[in-house]
């Protein structure tokens, strides 16, 4: 028996459209979705205040914004960047560069401010140029006070994310006490934080980790 063609009024005939139809609308949709990503551009890696960007320190990332608006803080990849961009703060690995973290070389008005480091407690990778955090740590006899810890003691780093600026070798000037000097790149902000915890800490030990 020869199957017969099914007709306007066939119920299945009207399903398959409304499939095909459901299918279409939805596949628009997401190319639609797609397009509401826009390339701005993210840290190829650690980056530190005072760092001084190029080409090398940023990648392309696509990235869709719930707010229109919030496009207006970071930079495009269609945006033409200055050459003297230079961040006035730490950006880490993968982080969208906002516009608030970068300003004009010279401009962003950081301190040098200066460590000596005992070189068991810093990397030995560190150099100029390298990205580190600096911690704090109470002494073992502040440890042993009533209440464990000094008043300002903290388990997040005293500086996070700075530049090193100058780090000689410790045969140069230290090597007599085994201490490490190293000059970094802080914001006056973060440099009156970090000598106010320094101060509040009985002979603290100074530690220093070396971000990437």
């Amino acid at each position: 028996m020869r199957a017969a063609t099914p007709g306007w009024r066939d119920p299945r005939l009207w399903v398959g459209v409304l499939i095909v139809t459901v299918s279409v609308v939805a596949g628009a949709r997401l190319l639609g979705a797609a397009d509401d990503t826009v390339s701005v551009w993210s840290a190829a890696s650690d980056l530190g205040a005072g760092d001084t960007l190029t080409a090398d320190d940023l990648v392309s990332t696509r990235v869709r914004f719930a707010d229109d608006g919030d496009l207006d803080g970071y930079f495009t990849v269609g945006d033409e960047l200055p050459a003297d961009l230079e961040l006035t703060r730490g950006v880490g690995a993968g982080e969208l560069l906002p516009r608030a973290a970068v300003g004009s070389a010279g401009d962003s008005e950081l301190l040098q401010v200066p460590i000596a480091v005992d070189a068991g407690q810093v990397p030995g990778s560190v150099q100029s140029g390298s990205v580190v955090d600096v911690y704090l740590v109470p002494s073992s006899a502040t440890r042993s006070r009533p209440g464990g810890k000094a008043a300002g003691a903290s388990a997040g780093p005293a500086l996070s994310a700075v530049t090193v600026v100058e780090a000689p070798p410790l045969d140069e000037g230290f090597a007599a006490t085994g201490q490490r000097q190293l000059v970094l790149a802080v914001d006056d902000a973060g440099a009156r934080r970090f000598f106010a915890l320094l101060g509040s800490l009985d002979s603290p030990v100074i530690t220093v980790v070396r971000r990437g």
